[in-house]
């Protein structure tokens, strides 16, 4: 994801170069678990400043569903639109300074003339990624007595036992369950 752009910053502005995207995104972050290459199409243009990177990318994540906590695989989008600046000058075409501490490094066309989008993708996947991961919709989750996951069935743990406050309303919904039942 590293693309050498000294021929784009010695053309004219509005001058781009389209890139389809294939690419393992394995080791882009240790936290991160890609399931598939990420995928779509980048495309460079030459702004008065320096590059514009824009495109549309898509990845499966696995992640740990909210519910069971077992893993599921989901599938992300994400629209990557940034500006990077050059550090060094390109046919001697002055660039206008960046001060240091408004400087995003992640942001820079190094002195080889080369633009990583690596981190760049890597802070958008954590945006695109869900914060609530559902392995399915009707996901059951986890027994809260015992921890089963209820997805692979019932568990036979014994409920919880009944607050004696709560007792008379027990009873009270057990008469009313009987009486519905002599009224069928």
């Amino acid at each position: 994801m590293r693309f050498n752009v000294a021929q784009l910053l010695k053309g004219p502005t509005g001058a781009e170069r389209r890139y389809h995207l294939s690419e393992e995104i394995r080791n882009l972050d240790p936290d991160l678990h890609p399931v598939s290459p990420l995928e779509g199409t980048v495309t460079l243009m030459r702004t008065s400043q320096g590059i514009l990177a824009t495109g549309k990318l898509r990845t499966v994540l696995q992640l740990e569903c909210d519910r069971c906590l077992e893993p599921c695989d989901v599938e992300v989008e994400l629209e990557l639109e940034e500006e990077f600046r050059p550090t060094i000058l390109i046919n001697d075409v002055p660039i206008d300074p960046t001060p240091e501490d408004e400087r995003d490094d992640a942001l820079t066309i190094d002195e080889h003339h080369e633009l990583d989008l690596r981190e760049v993708i890597r802070q958008s996947l954590w945006l695109v990624a869900p914060m609530e991961a559902l392995c399915r919709v009707d996901c059951a989750g986890l027994c809260p007595q015992c921890g089963g996951n209820r997805n692979l069935g019932e568990c036979q743990c014994v409920g919880p036992a009944l607050d004696p406050r709560w007792a008379v309303l027990q009873t009270f919904l057990a008469g009313e369950s009987e009486s519905d039942e002599r009224s069928e």
